[in-house]
């Protein structure tokens, strides 16, 4: 069986193609890919412009999620499914005959006369069987729940980002967030939470006002430059 290959560059750019076609291709997972199983078919979504670590997109056949990969982690290479052992026939041999016995003579056989018929009885009653119990189907197996972790990160300027992890698979890539929203949800959170932010965004804030106070002066100066305009 020839050895699973990764993408390489050649098939990176082969897929991109197909992406832009609108024609999601099929890959499938190398013993490299962690909590899927090896072997296992996925479309690929989308591409990371990065082009570096886990960039790949992709959903699991039978699934609805979406996981970023790397692309040692996949591989364009059908693997080959093994085929199960032919049954071996049973071999009969056939015994030889046993020899007839020997056909006595009519002559030979003495003569006895016939018992009488037996007397017909009536058949007993035959009582059904009880139904047997219906056996409850078993429910089919279902996956098992992984953690999923999502993280607030701040800079000191007091912007925002947020990501989202399922298990080892870190499904939702650094994302802007507004600090208002941040805000709000804090509001809702024990107040140890807000405490341990609210220095995060005090510099929202004040990064606001600064903005408001630079578009105040733009337009005190825009409506001046318009009075002198119209004399």
């Amino acid at each position: 069986m020839a050895a699973t290959t990764s993408l390489t560059d050649e098939d990176l750019q082969a897929v991109r193609a197909d992406l832009t076609a609108g024609k999601p291709p099929t890959v499938w997972f190398t013993k490299a890919a962690v909590g899927v199983p090896t072997g296992g078919s996925a479309k690929i979504i989308s591409l990371d412009d990065s082009w570096s670590g886990e960039f790949i997109q992709v959903k699991a056949t039978g699934s609805r999620d979406t996981m970023f990969c790397s692309p040692g982690e996949l591989t364009r290479v059908r693997p080959v499914r093994k085929r199960a052992a032919p049954a071996a026939k049973a071999v009969v041999q056939a015994e030889p005959a046993a020899a007839a016995p020997p056909v006595a003579a009519a002559s030979d056989i003495p003569y006895e006369p016939a018992p009488p018929p037996p007397r017909q009885q009536k058949p007993a009653p035959v009582e059904a069987p009880a139904p047997a119990p219906a056996r409850a189907t078993p429910a089919r197996s279902r996956q098992q729940p992984v953690e999923v972790v999502v993280t607030l990160s701040a800079t000191p300027e007091g912007e925002w980002t947020v990501e989202v992890s399922n298990g080892k698979r870190r499904t939702v890539r650094p994302t802007l967030v507004q600090p208002g929203d941040v805000a709000k949800a804090a509001r809702s959170l024990p107040p140890a939470v807000t405490e341990a932010i609210e220095s995060s965004l005090q510099a929202a804030r004040h990064r606001q006002v600064e903005r408001v106070e630079r578009l105040r002066a733009e337009l005190e100066e825009a409506q001046r430059a318009l009075k002198e305009l119209s004399g």
